[in-house]
């Protein structure tokens, strides 16, 4: 057994009663650059334990960062103060209880050389990013980050499971003297599949067109989205179409839709943490075993993710699908971590542009936000890699525009998938590292509503 998991096992001896312990060391390094120079490096080493007990259908948290005897003990205090504290003004709650032990299946997630955190395959990453800015006049900025987490958990109805996993992540945006701007970004398990050359060369490629940005008229135009950009997509349907709690209450875009084709055939979506080029996880925050989820196929609604506690609302037969993101399940539900969209049989960006003869070429979106979760009606505004596409060729720069659609009716304008997957991934860190990512291909969509320059409200 490993240290992390004779710690939890430790923990859960200081709780009474129906518990669950989750031990967390993360050692992770970051190093941020702008302006062609580096700017920030962060290394982390961080021990939490986690202590959830269950009082009255309701579970309390609490963490310590600690590891002895008294600090566990004040932990599992704090846990049940809480898990009280939640009865008493709520009454009973919904959960069931802590799941049982279940089979592991393994998985591919975890690269020993990445581990090591070596600094220096940081610093060669952004000397050729630097070499690039300094041969082609722009200026890069950005980050390179690397994560081994290993996460072990032990509860009172006997699970005990441990998994390490690793994480390598880099993103360039390149500036041009003009001031317009490139995306670029890559992640994978292994360091060794960063490719700081490559995602450099691309970044300043979208930045360096010749032309000056114009505008397009607000409306509905055809476009074609890198991956970036249709991970962002799926990430709302996460949010609004695939949360068990919200199906089950009714509040779910899928509520009553299950069995029913809601976008193009061309979709076939699941949820799928072994998949080869995703970053797996073995477990989630229960203990419970990740397996694949079909979500949609051939653009039919199949399923949604649950945790134990949106499985117990949900009744009758229904199951946790190993989706808990904390123990006791988030207050807003579970989500799928691991989407794949199946490609399709375009060989790249450029045949998918080639039958439109007016539209709009997407690298990515941000300030992406959810309006109204029922419709999966969200608004986001395109980014460092907007450009016109004209007769079947990707022309001049466009000045950014926001989107305002649903991402349901985005999906069910799909025309065509491009035959090669990429793994997206945010790559930014605020709390705890969970590196999570969604593997999909570009596509073609004849129909997007785009209400107004990113300028405006």
């Amino acid at each position: 057994m490993t240290v992390a998991l004779d710690l939890a096992r430790q923990a859960l001896s200081e709780a009474k009663g129906d518990a669950l312990v989750t031990v967390t060391r993360e050692r992770s390094t970051m190093l941020r650059f702008a302006r062609s120079r580096p700017t920030q490096a962060t290394s982390i080493d961080d021990l939490t334990v986690e202590i959830a007990v269950l009082r009255a259908g309701h579970v309390g948290r609490a963490a310590t960062n600690r590891a002895d005897r008294d600090a566990l003990t004040d932990c599992a205090r704090a846990a049940v103060a809480a898990a009280q504290a939640a009865a008493g003004r709520a009454g009973e709650g919904h959960f069931p209880g802590f799941p049982s032990p279940a089979p592991l299946r393994g998985h591919h997630g975890f690269d020993a050389d990445t581990a090591q955190l070596d600094p220096e395959t940081g610093g060669v990453a952004l000397r050729a990013a630097f070499d690039v800015a300094t041969r082609r006049g722009v200026e890069v900025g950005g980050i390179w980050t690397v994560g081994h987490v290993e996460t072990a958990i032990a509860s009172s109805t006997g699970v005990e499971v441990n998994d390490r996993v690793t994480d390598a992540f880099m993103k360039v945006i390149a500036t041009a003297p003009t001031q317009r701007t490139g995306y670029a970004a890559q992640t994978a398990v292994a360091t060794s599949a960063i490719d700081a050359f490559a995602i450099a060369e691309r970044a300043t490629d979208k930045a360096t067109t010749p032309s000056e940005p114009e505008t397009i008229e607000p409306g509905e135009h055809p476009v074609v989205m890198e991956p970036h950009a249709v991970s962002e997509l799926l990430w709302t349907l996460g949010e609004t179409a695939f949360d068990g709690l919200a199906h089950a209450e009714g509040r779910g875009a899928l509520s009553g839709r299950l069995g029913t084709r809601v976008v193009s055939p061309a979709i076939n979506l699941s949820d799928s943490p072994r998949f080869h080029s995703t970053l797996p996880r073995d477990f989630d925050a229960e203990g419970l075993p990740k397996a694949p989820i079909p979500l949609i196929q051939d653009g039919v609604a199949h399923r949604v993710v649950h945790d134990t506690r949106s499985a117990a609302v949900a009744g009758g037969a229904t199951a946790s699908t190993g989706h808990a993101l904390v123990p006791g399940g988030q207050a807003f539900g579970p989500r799928p971590t691991n989407m794949v969209l199946i490609g399709g049989g375009a060989e790249d960006e450029q045949e998918l542009c080639a039958p439109i003869e007016r539209g709009i070429y997407i690298t990515r979106l941000w300030y992406t936000n959810v309006v109204r979760p029922a419709d999966t009606l969200f608004t986001a505004v395109t980014r460092d890699g907007t450009f016109l596409i004209e007769n079947g060729q990707i022309t001049r720069p466009l000045h950014d525009i926001r989107i305002t659609d649903s991402a349901l009716r985005v999906l069910s304008h799909v025309q065509a998938l491009g035959a090669r997957t990429t793994l997206t991934s945010d790559g930014e860190f605020y709390g705890r590292r969970s590196a999570t990512g969604t593997v999909c291909p570009p596509l073609r969509a004849t129909a997007v509503r785009f209400t107004g320059s990113a300028s405006q409200t």
